[in-house]
């Protein structure tokens, strides 16, 4: 029995490790920024409803939780908003929406600085390479749900900053077909249409970044 136990390939176990606590993660904060910025304009739906939680069950999406897994693209279960209750409600959504991506954009920044700053601390043991791995995984992640969501196509976040630009009329009248904009979403996302300008942007923004990683990689050099 020990000897099957220590020739097991625990390469998949770990690899899954490695994709999904990252996606677990960033989508978690994703939809709480979402609902935290919503309660604060006057929206208390997510709260009622046990949204503002860090608690991923609460937010998971079984099928966007395997596409981020296995693409780095995908999407969670949306955290319930109800815009009558912004003062001005077409702002307020909008400003909601932008509050998931933004917090993104902060994730994968405190992930590189994270990063590099362990790195020289991390990188010689197996476990401390797999340690490594998560924080850079969840970084690429958090980007790639940042630029998927703000892809303007209903119900991802978007489209909700730019409905707010468009008259009040035009802008209801859109939002009742959100409900299938998702299925459009899948379908570039299944025939492999958003492939290559999400990995080219992923590419860009990544890259862009990466000097915090490199930043704080010279301070750990620095300290220790």
């Amino acid at each position: 029995m020990a000897y099957i136990f220590r020739n097991l390939d625990w390469s998949v176990l770990t690899n899954a490790v490695i994709s999904v606590i990252p996606a677990l993660i960033c989508i978690t904060l994703h939809e709480l920024a979402h609902g935290f910025v919503a309660y604060k304009l006057g929206d208390d739906t997510a709260k009622r409803m046990g949204r503002l939680t860090l608690n991923p069950i609460k937010h998971i999406d079984i099928m966007g939780l395997i596409m981020m897994a296995v693409f780095h693209f995908g999407w969670a279960k949306p955290v319930p908003v109800d815009m009558r209750k912004f003062k001005n409600p077409k702002k307020g959504m909008a400003v909601t929406a932008l509050a998931g991506p933004v917090s993104n954009l902060i994730i994968a920044i405190v992930f590189l600085a994270l990063y590099g700053f362990l790195y020289p601390l991390l990188y010689a043991s197996n476990v401390g390479a797999t340690v490594l791995d998560i924080l850079n995984t969840t970084a690429i992640i958090s980007i790639s749900l940042g630029i998927f969501n703000i892809i303007p196509v209903p119900p991802l976040d978007g489209s909700k900053v730019l409905f707010s630009c468009i008259s009040d009329s035009a802008y209801y009248k859109l939002m009742r077909y959100e409900r299938y904009g998702m299925l459009v979403v899948a379908l570039l996302l299944f025939t492999g249409v958003l492939s290559g300008p999400m990995s080219s942007a992923l590419q860009f923004v990544y890259g862009k970044l990466f000097f915090i990683a490199q930043w704080a990689n010279d301070m750990a050099v620095m300290l220790f």
